[in-house]
């Protein structure tokens, strides 16, 4: 690790438990990272500078006093569609929103856990695209290749990751959401199982699609960091059996049954596996089986799953674009896709939603004859900034598609899955795959990972530098 870089979530605790830093000066030195790169990345949209070292100043009072606990004093960051009291929660919208009240739950059990939170980070209007990029903002750039996006919708909390400003984050993942951009920035990006983190203020956010999920550079830090967040307010509808997934990491998989499915799921718009991004998944795959699993290629019998998925996208999409306190402001694109959820608000989603359980019954039987699904995160690498700014509404839809096939199936299912990095592609891109698992199956799932990642270090790669393009072209 140089210098200037964070140190891990893990590491962090320990050295502020054991007195060699201090919280004020972990915090000050995010605040001085964040302050740096936001000219170049733009990873956040709010930067709670003054709020963040007084908390820390709190902390270093309690570490004093012999106070212990999960994340006492380290600084984190939160996606910008989570409630953080006294700062507007926008979703990468533009208008003058109010401040929360209050803490949203998973920002309370961060909060309860010790951890400071710095910032918010950028994501895309109402977190639809797989790039970090919006009138309201401007765009959020990948740390690998600053003309490149690190995807979306998260992609301000990946970018704050990768380039070390914060040594995790929170995200959400709707359709990859949070694998997209951990797999175009070399990250472990935790999916886990609907309800394991809570949504609260919304019991159910996009109709039960979209969950909270973590961010980070080594898989014990996504799951020390998904454990402090875990845990539902006595309202929510989903209450996932508790479990404790750091302790996972480091624990024997056993010799696990994995299906490599290479084959995208059905959808309207033709996607095609970029051939390297192919042969970095079959790479990962080869070496799970040198570490002794049984891996053979295999595809889950997804159907149409596709038509439980878009009622519940649309409609969650209308639902907070009623919100925002000036809809004429709102991308054109959005206000496409709430009229279409508007449409699809009744009988469709009610039928999106009673498919559920006969997917879960079908893809189920599935994990009968594996243990783990090894698929490509993405179907290509990270697209350049601006790629897809004057496409319209079906011309976004079918590049998308495209681009992102592999993620959303799990988003309908409500079932766990972790990106990994799988490598570089073409100028040195990160592209990732998804370890992806049955219901309540996040300790197999973090277990396997981090198998892989002592086997394969890839924690230990930084990005080179933030190259722009101007830079390259000198």
């Amino acid at each position: 690790m140089t210098p200037d870089r964070a140190a891990g979530l893990a590491e962090t605790r320990r050295a502020l438990a054991e007195g060699e830093v201090t919280s004020r000066a972990s915090v000050a030195d995010a605040l001085a990272r964040i302050e740096a790169t936001q000219p170049t990345l733009n990873a956040f949209r709010i930067v709670r500078a003054e709020a963040a070292l007084a908390e820390a100043e709190a902390a270093d009072r309690e570490l004093a006093a012999g106070g212990r606990r999960p994340l006492l004093g380290v600084p984190v960051a939160v996606k910008d569609d989570m409630d953080v009291a006294g700062e507007p929660t926008a979703f990468g919208c533009s208008g003058e929103f109010p401040p929360a009240a209050e803490d949203g739950e998973a920002v309370r059990r961060l909060r309860a856990a010790g951890a400071v939170i710095v910032g918010k980070t950028n994501t895309c209007e109402l977190g639809q695209w797989p790039f970090t990029e919006g009138p309201a903002f401007g765009e959020t750039r990948n740390p690998w290749d600053t003309a490149y996006t690190p995807g979306g919708s998260s992609g301000g909390s990946a970018a704050a990751v990768a380039a070390g400003l914060v040594p995790a984050a929170l995200g959400s993942d709707g359709a990859g959401s949070v694998r997209i951009p951990a797999s175009w920035t070399h990250l472990i990006g935790i999916k886990p199982q609907r309800g394991r983190i809570s949504t609260w203020p919304r019991g159910e956010s996009f109709h039960g699609i979209t969950v909270n999920g973590t961010l980070a550079r080594t898989v014990a830090d996504a799951a020390l960091l998904l454990d402090a967040a875990s845990g539902n307010h006595e309202r929510d509808p989903h209450r996932p059996p508790a479990l404790t997934v750091a302790d996972a990491v480091g624990r024997d998989p056993g010799r696990l049954r994995v299906a490599l499915a290479l084959k995208p799921p059905f959808t309207a718009v033709p996607a095609r596996l970029h051939p390297e991004i192919r042969a970095r998944v079959v790479e990962l795959a080869e070496r799970m089986a040198g570490l002794g699993h049984v891996v053979e290629e295999a595809d889950p019998p997804y159907g149409q799953i596709g038509l439980a998925f878009l009622p519940r996208a649309t409609a969650g999409i209308a639902e907070r674009a009623r919100e925002a306190p000036d809809p004429a402001l709102l991308d054109p694109r959005t206000r496409e896709a709430a009229r279409l959820g508007r449409l699809l608000g009744g009988a469709p989603l009610r039928a999106a939603r009673r498919a559920e359980a006969v997917l879960h019954r079908r893809i189920g039987t599935f994990f009968r004859s594996y243990d783990v699904i090894l698929a490509p995160t993405t179907a290509t690498p990270p697209p350049r900034i601006g790629a897809f700014q004057k496409l319209g509404g079906m011309a976004t839809d079918r590049a998308i598609i495209a681009a992102c096939p592999y993620a959303w199936p799990w988003n309908v299912l409500g079932w766990p899955g972790v990106n990994v990095p799988a490598g570089f592609v073409g100028p040195g891109l990160p592209v990732g795959a998804q370890l992806l698992g049955p219901a309540d199956s996040e300790p197999l799932l973090v277990s396997l990972a981090a198998q892989l990642e002592a086997e394969l270090r890839w924690h230990e790669r930084w990005p080179p530098g933030h190259r722009t393009e101007s830079a390259k072209a000198g």
